[in-house]
C-alpha cells in the first residue's frame, strides 16, 4: 500500500484529505516570538487578525529537516511506500528538506510539484485517488510527473498591501495599484509566480472577466476537475467565480475551498485562484 502525504500548502479540503486518508505536514507562521503550525495551531483568520487588527508582521517558514525525517521514518515502516509532494521548490525549501530527509529510507519519495496551493493539491489529490485504488508507487510516480508540467495554476488579488509586507512588491506598486483599482492576476510559470493580466474595477467585475479568460474558447482544457481557492471571500463574490467557471466550461468535478495560512498570509483577503489541467 502506498501512503500520500503532502505539504499543508496543498489546501485541499478537511473531507478531501479525511476520504482519501493522505497526511498533511504543517509549514509554520511565525509571529513575533511565536511559531504555530499552518491549519493546526492557527487559521487564516488568526492571521488576519494578527496583521490587520494587531499590526503584527507574520512570516512562514519550511517543513524542518527533522520534522520530515520523523514522519518519513515511521510512515516507510507501515507502508511499502510513501510519496510526498512538496510547495514547489522555487518558493520553498521544503522539497529540499524532503529530499534529504528521505535519502536513506528507499521507500520515501519526495516529488516538487513545482506549483502552490490548489495546484500542488490537484497532484496531491490524484496521487491519493490511484493509491486508494491500489496502484502501484512507480505507476503513481509516472502519473504525477507527468501531470506537473500540465497543472494551470493562477490567482487574483484584490490588494497589494500583504504582497508588500511580505517584500514582494514595492510601496509605490501597491499604491498605484489601489488608486487604479488593479487587479493583479499571479501565473505560476515554470515554478514561479508571474504577474498576467491586470484587471481593473470592481473585485467582482475583475473576478467575472479573470474567469472567461481563463476558460473562453479554449480547446486545451482536461474538464474532469477544477479547483476554487479562496481567501476570505464574501459569498456574493464567490458566487460571481462559480458562475463564471460553469459559464465558460463544463467540469465534471468542482472543488471549492479555502486557501491555507501560508497562501492567505502573502495573498490576503479576498483572493481568489482557480487551478485544473491541460490536456
Amino acid at each position: 500500500m502506498v501512503k500520500i502525504t503532502a505539504d499543508s500548502t496543498c489546501d485541499l479540503t478537511p473531507q478531501i484529505i479525511s476520504d482519501l486518508d493522505i497526511e498533511i505536514l504543517p509549514l509554520h507562521i511565525v509571529v513575533g516570538n511565536e511559531t504555530y503550525r499552518d491549519g493546526v495551531d492557527i487559521t487564516p483568520a488568526d492571521i488576519f487578525r494578527f496583521v490587520d487588527d494587531e499590526g503584527k508582521n507574520c512570516r512562514t517558514t519550511s517543513v524542518n529537516l527533522f520534522e520530515y525525517q520523523s514522519r518519513f521514518e515511521e510512515l516507510s515502516a507501515r507502508y511499502d511506500a510513501v510519496i510526498h509532494i512538496n510547495i514547489g521548490s522555487g518558493f520553498s525549501s521544503c522539497h529540499q528538506n524532503a529530499l534529504l530527509a528521505g535519502q536513506e529510507l528507499y521507500n520515501v519519495f519526495s516529488v516538487d510539484s513545482r506549483n502552490l496551493c490548489g495546484g500542488s493539491g490537484y497532484l496531491v489529490h490524484a496521487a491519493a485517488v490511484m493509491a486508494q485504488q491500489g496502484a502501484p508507487v512507480q505507476e503513481i510516480l509516472s502519473a504525477i510527473r507527468d501531470m506537473i508540467p500540465r497543472v494551470e495554476s493562477s490567482f487574483v488579488v484584490d490588494e497589494l498591501d500583504y504582497l508588500r509586507r511580505g517584500g514582494r512588491c514595492s510601496s509605490l506598486t501597491e499604491q498605484g495599484a489601489r488608486f487604479l483599482q488593479i487587479k493583479p492576476c499571479i501565473e505560476v510559470t515554470d515554478n514561479r509566480m508571474v504577474v498576467g493580466k491586470k484587471y481593473r474595477g470592481s473585485l467582482g467585475r475583475c473576478l467575472q472577466h479573470y474567469s472567461e479568460d481563463r476558460f473562453k474558447d479554449r480547446q486545451d482544457i482536461d474538464y474532469r476537475r477544477v479547483y476554487i481557492a479562496y481567501s476570505r471571500c464574501e459569498q456574493d463574490i464567490m458566487a460571481l467565480v462559480r458562475e463564471g467557471v460553469a459559464q465558460h466550461a463544463s467540469f465534471e468535478e468542482v472543488i471549492e475551498g479555502e486557501a491555507g495560512c501560508t497562501i492567505s498570509n502573502h495573498c490576503g483577503p479576498n483572493t481568489v485562484g482557480i487551478f485544473f489541467l491541460r490536456k
